[in-house]
């Protein structure tokens, strides 16, 4: 008989591990920043600003990532039309800002950051709303097109979804100064 196909927890946190050091330095950056303010895991301001232009977009994505509790409470638990009218909004207002800022390239990307920020239950929802932010007017045309040509089919018409939580959760790590490392 042959056996059933199990995950192995550490070979899935090193999957998720290996995605997002594909992503370029700006995309992690902003990852782990977006991960701190919606996750209220440290000081985002404190740890992340470089000037004043970056603490006021901060500060921004703050006041807008307050949303994220209601939004995770109103993930639906079925696909009906009329389950999704207090979530798919919010959801894509929110996707919108953060496509908007410039540091989301791909819908990998995207995922990443909003299966952390929402839980495994948003994946179904996740194409939609990038889709839908994606084609706002307030990006570039050419930056809508790479968006909207990142997402692929599968991704796109999936027949289902992984409930299994993401295990990685990238953050701010400290610089060592070499120089002072012991050898």
């Amino acid at each position: 008989m042959p056996k059933e196909i199990q995950a192995v927890p550490g070979a899935m946190t090193l999957a998720e591990m290996k995605e997002f050091a594909s992503f370029s330095s700006a995309t992690q950056r902003y990852i782990r920043r977006s991960l701190d303010v919606g996750l209220v895991r440290s000081d985002a301001i404190e740890t992340w600003s470089r000037d004043k232009v970056e603490e006021a977009g901060i500060k921004v994505q703050m006041a807008l990532y307050r949303r994220i509790d209601d939004i995770r409470r109103a993930i639906p638990e079925d696909c009906a039309i009329d389950s999704i009218e207090a979530f798919m909004p919010s959801l894509i207002v929110l996707a919108a800002f953060d496509l908007g800022q410039g540091r989301i390239h791909s819908f990998p990307a995207f995922r990443f950051l909003y299966e952390r920020l929402l839980g495994s239950e948003s994946r179904p929802w996740l194409p939609g709303a990038f889709c839908a932010a994606a084609s706002l007017p307030h990006l570039h045309p050419k930056t809508r097109k790479g968006l909207l040509q990142s997402i692929s089919e599968a991704a796109a018409t999936a027949p289902g979804w992984s409930n299994r939580e993401p295990s990685f959760f990238p953050e701010w790590i400290d610089k060592v100064d070499v120089s002072k490392a012991a050898h």
